[in-house]
């Protein structure tokens, strides 16, 4: 199947447009663009557009980089950089539904999933196989770890590690047990990850050092127990906190 441009959409010259692409009717694709294969961007989707930074100079020269295979409801809105040379960033096999937002300089991973109406502000990072609740909001700068599943509506101002679950205000109200299970890690991994989740999440004491001391036993070697504890020695802003701190996590169970 070659690339389909239905009639009234949009795509500018100079957008590169991978293989087997589709652009529905009403779409807009900038010249910015860098779309790779099979990726479909529904009526009225404006892909590539302006940051909305009050700063910006429209003549630099920066884009955005879409993944094989995702897939772009209708009127979502995905931005440029703002940095020259710079892309925002959306990964392979995603899917953003209608209505969606994300801003300047974030970076999706891999087969992320956006509800209706999730919005991430600029600079956020997305890990693989998250999935985003309709009208989720994400502060700028903030980082979304691997496997985590954002709650409609939630309001996110902080860290979140990777595979928990998080509601509300920063409130983190489990571990993604199922989702673990559905992409098929072992029972050791998934064993290890609830017990370093539960050493962080449901001790008292500064989170990011509770992380380091825990890492530094080296009693989790499964890389994917690693991974969360890692997530912990990065970044600038604070974590998103359990809820109820002692509870007993019977989702997790």
């Amino acid at each position: 199947m070659a690339i389909v441009i239905h009639p009234t959409a949009l795509v500018e010259a100079g957008a590169q447009l991978g293989a087997d692409c589709e652009i529905m009717a009403g779409a807009i694709v900038t010249r910015h663009c860098v779309l790779g294969d099979r990726v479909v961007v529904h009526p009225y989707a404006v892909i590539g557009g302006d940051p909305q930074y009050l700063k910006f100079d429209r003549s630099t020269p920066a884009g955005l980089r879409i993944g094989a295979g995702t897939v772009i409801r209708e009127h979502v809105t995905l931005n440029r950089s703002i940095h020259a040379g710079g892309f925002t960033t959306i990964g392979e096999d995603c899917f953003i539904m209608a209505s969606s937002h994300v801003a300047h300089d974030c970076a999706v991973g891999n087969n992320v999933v956006f509800a209706n109406g999730a919005l991430l502000a600029g600079h956020v990072s997305v890990g693989d196989h998250a999935f985003f609740g309709g009208g989720a909001a994400v502060h700028q700068f903030c980082r979304i770890g691997e496997g985590v599943m954002v709650a409609g509506h939630a309001s996110i101002t902080r860290d979140v590690p990777h595979f928990v679950m998080v509601a509300e205000r920063d409130d983190v109200i489990g571990f993604n047990l199922v989702g673990l299970k559905r992409r098929g890690f072992s029972r050791e991994a998934i064993a290890q990850l609830k017990q370093a989740y539960q050493e962080v999440y449901f001790n008292a004491g500064n989170i990011r050092t509770l992380a380091a001391e825990v890492l530094k036993t080296g009693k989790f070697p499964a890389p994917e127990a690693r991974r969360f504890l890692e997530f912990f020695a990065e970044g600038k802003r604070s974590f998103a906190r359990a809820r109820r701190a002692g509870a007993d996590e019977s989702d997790a169970a």
